[in-house]
């Protein structure tokens, strides 16, 4: 595999393109989620690091392009093809590439369900995932009209291709969140 650019790099990258602290805030809970799972794979933290970081990096400035543009940004700027195929596999439905591999498998399952762990952090009285259960979310995953935007569906059939029980999946990536929760707003109040 080609060298990696740097996270510092793709965090310039990703800055340059987004100005929304919410979306901000989703890449590094995809990224923490991603790399958490590479540590529990022995595969490359960087590589799954970066893939959760950059995947969603062009869809403020492109949305009816995404990720198909940022793939193309990618690939000219000389990041590896497992990165960009992975980017490509987190939406299927516009791209046509199937999460195949580890990598792509990982990136797809840790993208919607860090929205919804996130939405339900956000109605707690603490407002932080530090006190979060996984029985908490899935209790609100049931509730349609919570996070209305998420596809449950898709965050179920996710967790299954990548070979993890939903609540076990729900209760890892919060783990990971909790790692960077200052970074997404979401650490206990002081």
């Amino acid at each position: 595999m080609p060298d990696l650019p740097s996270r510092d790099e793709a965090l310039a990258l990703m800055h340059e393109h987004v100005e929304s602290e919410s979306l901000r805030r989703h890449m590094y809970a995809v990224e923490a989620a991603c790399r958490a799972y590479a540590r529990t794979f022995g595969a490359d933290q960087d590589t799954f690091g970066l893939a959760g970081l950059l995947h969603d990096f062009d869809y403020e400035r492109w949305p009816d392009e995404h990720p198909l543009r940022g793939a193309e940004m990618l690939r000219e700027r000389g990041y590896p093809e497992p990165i960009v195929r992975a980017i490509l596999a987190h939406y299927s439905a516009r791209t046509g590439v199937v999460p195949e591999s580890r990598l792509e498998r990982t990136l797809h399952a840790c993208d919607e369900i860090t929205g919804l762990i996130t939405a339900a952090a956000l109605v707690r009285p603490s407002r932080s995932v530090m006190d979060l259960e996984a029985k908490s979310v899935l209790k609100k995953m049931k509730d349609k009209q919570f996070a209305a935007g998420v596809d449950r569906d898709d965050v179920r059939q996710a967790a299954e291709e990548l070979g993890v029980e939903l609540a076990e999946h729900v209760q890892f990536v919060i783990e990971a969140m909790r790692g960077v929760a200052p970074e997404l707003g979401l650490a206990a109040p002081a």
